[in-house]
């Protein structure tokens, strides 16, 4: 029975361990982006301050946008615990043609090491005009 109970203990030390263990908090100053009015041919540009909130380095693994005519850097993509970095979105507001026009949602995807929030998505709205004759 002793045995029994000194296993139980270890195990439970352990499993509370891993659930204290330092982890990485990922934070981002904004998930909506407002563009605003842009004429088609334009490359707008925006950096959003990208936190660690966590007690262990915060690892980018990737960035994913939704479209080809938006482009985004992390810098740097090892973030350590409490500090900061900067996440760099360009939109190329003529890169699919003159004719479009309109209103747009574009998206950027920060997937990194964060166990609770392994993904944040930041929105870009933008409203494109005509460009001019």
């Amino acid at each position: 029975m002793r045995k029994l109970t000194f296993v139980f203990l270890i195990f439970t030390g352990l499993f509370l361990a891993a659930c204290t263990a330092e982890q990485p908090k990922v934070s981002v100053e904004a998930t909506q982006i407002d563009l605003g009015n842009v004429v088609n041919g334009e490359i707008i540009s925006r950096d959003l301050v990208v936190r660690n909130e966590g007690e262990a380095d915060l690892v980018i693994e990737g960035l994913i946008t939704s479209c080809t005519c938006t482009e985004a850097t992390v810098t740097p993509m090892t973030i350590p615990a409490g500090e900061s970095g900067v996440l760099h979105i360009e939109f190329d507001s003529g890169f699919h043609g003159p004719e479009l026009t309109g209103e747009l949602i574009r998206q950027v995807f920060i997937n990194s090491n964060d166990p609770e929030q392994p993904e944040v998505k930041v929105e870009l709205n933008v409203f494109v005009e005509a460009p001019v004759s």
